[in-house]
């Protein structure tokens, strides 16, 4: 079994017959019963994981978009079958039904290969505050892995999962990302549903991502990113207007950057800077100050009260069963008064319009995930104040709310790896994404810990337009295979890339094609000689390479043909056969598949 995990890695394997779902997911399971027993809380019994495979007789990648994907769940996160615990025995119940987003994605046809090791009541950025243990770093277990999703973190990393599910309040879904060499996604808050998960601070919580590449962060986020009524905090997915390519990347003054006496990580962050301005991109200095000082509000206002509103009754009846350093935290909840929250707001409010600045300036900003990495020693004896430095650049986030991707960047001298991320307004997902994936391509590292194993041989980094002379092609696409619907994961895993956002000519009728079997309901053009008119139209670029095997998943009466854009321009994209007229649905009135979709659903 090759050691490399990611989504399209294993897809691949499976349409060709080179391996099993059942191969796969047997292999990682037992690879985690002899790797270290601190990742996770619970694991998966032999029936339970032949239960879900069971469910994918019949199926394909075709059908089920992440069909035999191993993943990983942290322990704040309810999964049916497992308990949760939230790294807290006492509190240890057994949910009724799956989260929101696990239910999605076990529809999706991924495999949960467990609950992972948290810090207790995802409470710190360090991965030590747990009594199930402490879960190794994946390169060095002298160093703390990072937190609170720690488990989450290690299991990909260390190839036991292909992707896995965090939490972030404060950064607990990038800062194991930076310590373990992933990619780790932190949506716009709201955009993936909190039913079923342990709450932190709710009104800032977010369910995160980590995967070995950001088209694999991006499937699952487009899979999960689905609106939840039953969350009062969910938001619809939105999507931010795309900026001119290449895009305007802000860093923080240099006086605003510490590295907490890490020159090595000073060095990376000036290597990532380098890396972008050698990618075309446009480098822009800007003030970080109103970000930096809204950090400060998570730990030193109100906000912490929220993490104690959560667990106020186990707090009064049960204190022993927290962690002195955990309790310690939570109890600072109980001190403030409400004229103090109004004011933090009020302070926030302030910040939230002066920040708003930047984001006339540049498209996206590029920070170090966290400035530097300590030991466990270092941790033990200072464990409050280094939790507090490394949230320096991570703090402000869901406070702001900003969405943001964290990525790889290099390695120091000790050999630990060590990232940066990007960041962007509220429903800048695709953006930050896309920014991740060039970056990752650009700087060619390798994937987790994974590849450190495949005799030297590094292995592939994250499908990107971004290398220069790659030949492209562009695609127009109307229905679902647009941004954030429920096909266009086929456009991501190949690394395509948004040109722009336009109308065909008024020459085309418009058709509702139902869904079939696990195929979803989708729309087909024709043209006609008169009676038409514009449609939505999405431009995507894709690599020349990937089109063949892109084309293969389209099934009947679509094809590719030629479409007329409204500048009477023609590209490239999917075309009805004339037989849908005579048996489907036309939607011509809507002229926007988005729009029907507002409309109907």
């Amino acid at each position: 079994m090759t050691q490399d995990l990611s989504i399209s890695t294993l897809l691949e394997a499976y349409r060709s017959g080179q391996t099993t779902p059942e191969k796969v997911i047997f292999a990682a399971w037992n690879r985690a019963a002899e790797d270290d027993p601190a990742i996770w809380i619970n694991r998966p019994s032999e029936a339970q994981l032949r239960g879900w495979i069971a469910n994918l007789d019949g199926e394909s990648p075709e059908t089920k978009p992440l069909f035999g994907i191993p993943f990983a769940i942290k322990d704040n996160i309810d999964c049916e079958g497992f308990p949760t615990t939230a790294a807290c025995p006492a509190w240890e119940y057994a949910p009724e039904k799956s989260s929101f987003v696990v239910d999605l994605l076990i529809q999706a046809g991924a495999i949960p290969m467990g609950k992972t090791n948290l810090d207790q009541f995802a409470t710190g950025l360090v991965g030590v505050r747990s009594p199930y243990g402490v879960p190794e770093n994946s390169f060095d277990a002298d160093y703390i892995p990072g937190g609170s999703s720690s488990g989450s973190a290690v299991a990909v990393a260390k190839g036991l999962c292909s992707f896995s599910l965090g939490t972030d309040t404060a950064g607990s879904g990038r800062v194991p990302a930076s310590f373990n060499n992933l990619v780790g996604l932190k949506p716009t808050r709201g955009v993936l549903s909190c039913s079923g998960v342990v709450p932190a601070c709710r009104s800032l919580d977010c369910v995160s991502i980590f995967a070995l590449t950001a088209a694999d962060a991006s499937r699952v986020f487009n899979l999960t990113a689905l609106f939840d009524p039953a969350d009062g905090y969910a938001r619809k997915r939105c999507l931010l207007r795309e900026p001119a390519w290449p895009p305007r990347i802000g860093i923080p003054r240099l006086d605003q950057l510490d590295f907490f006496g890490n020159e090595e990580a000073q060095r990376l962050f000036e290597v990532a800077t380098q890396t972008v301005t050698e990618m075309g991109w446009q480098i822009v200095e800007i003030d970080i100050s109103p970000f930096l000082d809204a950090a400060r509000l998570l730990y030193e206002g109100p906000w912490v009260a929220e993490r104690t509103s959560v667990i106020s009754e186990l707090l009064s009846e049960n204190p022993d069963a927290l962690l002195p350093v955990t309790r310690t935290i939570i109890e600072g909840g109980l001190k403030g008064t409400a004229v103090e929250a109004f004011k933090a707001q009020y302070r926030l409010a302030d910040l939230k319009r002066v920040s708003e600045i930047t984001w006339t300036e540049v498209d996206a900003l590029l920070m170090p995930t966290a400035g530097t990495i300590y030991t466990l020693a270092e941790v033990e004896a200072e464990p409050i104040k280094l939790n507090s430095n490394l949230g320096r650049y991570t703090n402000f986030m869901n406070l702001l709310d900003l969405c943001g991707c964290a990525v790889p960047a290099g390695f120091l001298g000790s050999g630990l790896p060590w990232g940066v991320t990007f960041y962007a307004p509220a429903c800048g997902d695709a953006l930050v994404l896309d920014c991740a994936a060039h970056f990752h391509s650009a700087s060619n590292l390798p994937l987790g810990k994974t590849s450190l194993f495949s005799n030297g041989a590094p292995l592939p980094t994250a499908p990107s337009p971004a290398k220069i002379g790659t030949a492209m092609m562009q695609i127009a696409v109307c229905g679902a295979h647009m941004e954030g619907l429920t096909l266009h994961w086929q456009l991501r895993e190949r690394g395509a890339r948004l040109v722009k956002r336009t109308q065909s000519a008024p020459n085309y009728r418009f058709y509702l094609l139902p869904s079939k079997g696990h195929i979803p309901a989708r729309p087909g053009m024709i043209r006609v000689a008169e009676g038409g008119v514009s449609i939505g139209l999405e431009i995507w670029e894709i690599p020349q390479s990937t089109v063949g095997s892109f084309l293969e998943g389209i099934g009947s009466p679509l094809g590719l043909g030629k479409v007329e854009l409204s500048d009477g321009s023609y590209v490239c994209g999917f075309i009805g056969e004339g037989i849908i007229q005579d048996t489907a649905l036309d939607i011509t009135s809507y002229g926007d598949w988005r729009k029907w979709l507002e409309t109907t659903q």
